[in-house]
């Protein structure tokens, strides 16, 4: 649970910046967003997760 919320506000910060630096527009951002959330409702998001936290235990070991 705490590697999601952790990725969440990483991943909402990145959004941010993108936002701002006008490198995304907001409708790309919208549709990134509805995407991921619509993603997170599908079978693929157990695997997703087993991923991000595969990942984050690979990046503490070194």
């Amino acid at each position: 649970m705490a590697v999601t919320v952790s990725l969440v506000a990483l991943f909402g910060l990145v959004l941010f910046f993108l936002l701002r630096s006008k490198t995304l527009g907001y409708g790309a951002a919208f549709i990134a967003t509805g995407f991921g959330f619509f993603l997170a409702s599908t079978g693929a998001a157990g695997p997703i997760n087993e991923l991000a936290v595969a990942v984050v235990d690979a990046i503490q070991q070194l």
